[in-house]
């Protein structure tokens, strides 16, 4: 088996410094580190229990084959504070049948990303 130490999502956008706003900024996520000079130099950034890491640039379009699921404790909260900073939200919270508080938003290149509360009622916060 393989024994992985640390994790991150390696993100590679069109316009690396308009990313660099969107997660630092508009996000407000904490760097992790920073590297390199110029066009080509890398943020990592911390993303709860791993990494996110905006560096180098892509020419393609953003997919669906990558969406990242964010946990925070208020979506609401989370919505009002990302609306005040100008995030587009592409739907707002909504508790989804599976009993999530799930809100959907999108980076600067397209990639999509859902904010999700666990409820305190949820399974997923139960302990027997």
């Amino acid at each position: 088996m393989v024994h992985v130490l640390s994790s991150r999502v390696l993100l590679r956008p069109s316009d690396p410094e308009r990313s660099r706003a969107f997660y630092g900024e508009a996000l407000g996520l904490e760097i992790y580190r920073e590297f390199g000079t110029g066009p080509e130099r890398g943020t990592v950034y911390f993303l709860g229990g791993g990494f996110l890491e905006v560096s180098g640039s892509a020419t393609d379009p953003a997919t669906d084959t990558l969406q990242l699921w964010l946990q925070v404790a208020d979506a609401a909260a989370a919505h009002e504070e990302l609306v005040a900073r100008g995030v587009a939200v592409l739907r707002p919270p909504v508790r989804e049948p599976w009993g999530l508080i799930e809100m959907w938003i999108a980076d600067p290149d397209g990639h999509r990303l859902v904010l999700t509360e666990v409820p305190a009622d949820h399974p997923l916060r139960y302990r027997p």
